[in-house]
């Protein structure tokens, strides 16, 4: 999934060149801590880290050949070193190398994305703030429920993006470990202060046990994690795509000079990066499966995790790392409209205080029961006829028994419902 839409910090991180980078560090640590072990004469390790290099291109031709990427990688990095390569990869087997080349990849691109997410949660908090008390109406079902703010809609994404923080970086605690354990992970011909000096230089923790892998319950958490961040890229996305339906037309996304939105209808502003963002979403999810597969393997090991892992780690943080982007772009510019979100609260003629009025009722001594049946008598003739709600209830002598005018003033009053905004920006530190 390197392409031109890939941001160029996290598509580095899956090139070859970082990998065999990371693979030829470890290398050179390890001979670093058989030195120390005495395992490793001075000189030795002084060429190793003077004459180590690779050629990528000199790699994939003796892959090509041997069909083993670590041999191909060992085979060229000894060309340059010479005879003192006789100390590289001394003890480790190739997932030695690999997993833990691996977990630094993961990290790397955890850091990507959680930057991400923090400029996401910014954009969402300006536009909390500007429209804090920016009413609209809140919808259940699909249909016109009670007031609520603009702002408090912005609130509750950047609070659930604080939640996709949370996971990114539970996830990239979880696959900051390394192993070099050798063949099935008993240490059989290197000593652990190898793995611990390694993982310590890496900023990688080493692993408790292994078997010749990591095991992959870590990867699985890690791709579910970034599975859970799409989703709620989705669940924002969607939320966009609804309020710019033309019915609707509360917010919409920016659409630039000389943007076009139709082959055959002019006049067509779509929600196109929302729903690009809904369909990568789906991607993410089906990586994750993949990873969750990826646990069950025979024994001490088999490979058939790797080969899903080299497209499905590359895509699923390329792709949020793309999704993020997008959606902090289309939140930071954002069209919002007010006028329309008022216009729309007064479409169903002061039905949406229904339920104060009720409680207006109850109030005064009338059962539950009894209150909602006058209400909702009223409530239906104001759907029917599009008449008022207000003026309704104010002609029902049910109501004005019990209510004076002041009381339905009272209850037909828009403020009401903001009464508690400011205390949940307090919460959320947007205050």
């Amino acid at each position: 999934m390197i392409s031109r839409y890939t941001r160029p910090e996290m598509g580095a991180i899956w090139k070859d060149e970082n990998r065999f980078a990371i693979w030829l560090r470890i290398e050179v640590l390890a001979c670093e801590a058989m030195n120390r072990l005495g395992e490793v004469p001075a000189a030795d390790l002084k060429n190793i880290r003077a004459r180590a290099k690779f050629n990528v291109r000199e790699i994939d031709r003796i892959e090509a050949k041997t069909n083993h990427d670590v041999i191909a990688f060992l085979t060229n990095v000894a060309k340059y070193v010479g005879p003192s390569s006789r100390f590289i990869h001394k003890g480790l087997t190739s997932s030695d190398v690999l997993d833990t080349a691996l977990a630094v990849q993961m990290v790397q691109a955890a850091d990507i994305l959680i930057a991400g997410v923090k400029a996401v949660r910014r954009a969402a908090a300006a536009k909390a703030k500007k429209y804090k008390y920016t009413p609209m109406i809140g919808r259940t079902h699909g249909v016109h429920a009670e007031p609520i703010t603009f702002g408090l809609k912005m609130a509750l994404m950047y609070d659930e993006f604080g939640r996709a923080l949370n996971r990114l970086q539970a996830a990239r605690e979880i696959v900051r470990v390394g192993q070099l354990s050798g063949a099935v992970g008993t240490h059989a011909h290197l000593d652990p202060f190898v793995e611990k000096y390694v993982c310590r230089k890496l900023g990688l923790k080493p692993a408790t046990i292994s078997t010749q892998i990591l095991q992959r319950d870590r990867h699985a958490e890690y791709l579910a994690a970034l599975a859970l961040v799409g989703a709620s890229v989705e669940r924002w996305a969607q939320e966009f795509r609804h309020l710019q339906r033309t019915e609707v037309h509360e917010v919409e996304e920016f659409f630039g000079k000389g943007q076009k939105g139709s082959s055959a209808m002019p006049h067509k502003k779509n929600p196109i990066i929302g729903e690009r963002l809904c369909g990568m979403a789906r991607l993410l999810r089906g990586y994750a499966v993949a990873g969750l597969e990826n646990v069950a393997l025979w024994h001490e090991r088999d490979i058939s995790h790797s080969s899903a892992e080299r497209v499905i780690l590359p895509d699923a943080t390329i792709a949020l790392d793309y999704m993020l982007a997008k959606l902090d772009g289309l939140v930071s510019k954002l069209r919002v409209y007010p006028k329309q979100m008022q216009k729309n609260l007064d479409l169903t003629h002061g039905l949406i205080h229904s339920q104060q009025v009720l409680l207006a009722l109850t109030e005064k001594g009338i059962t539950r029961e009894d209150a909602y049946k006058i209400v909702q008598d009223n409530a239906m003739k104001c759907w029917e006829t599009g008449t008022d709600l207000k003026t309704l209830v104010l002609a029902d002598p049910r109501v004005t028994k019990k209510l004076k005018k002041t009381d339905l003033d009272a209850a037909f009053d828009l403020g009401r419902h903001f009464r508690d905004v400011g205390r949940t920006f307090r919460l959320l530190r947007l205050a």
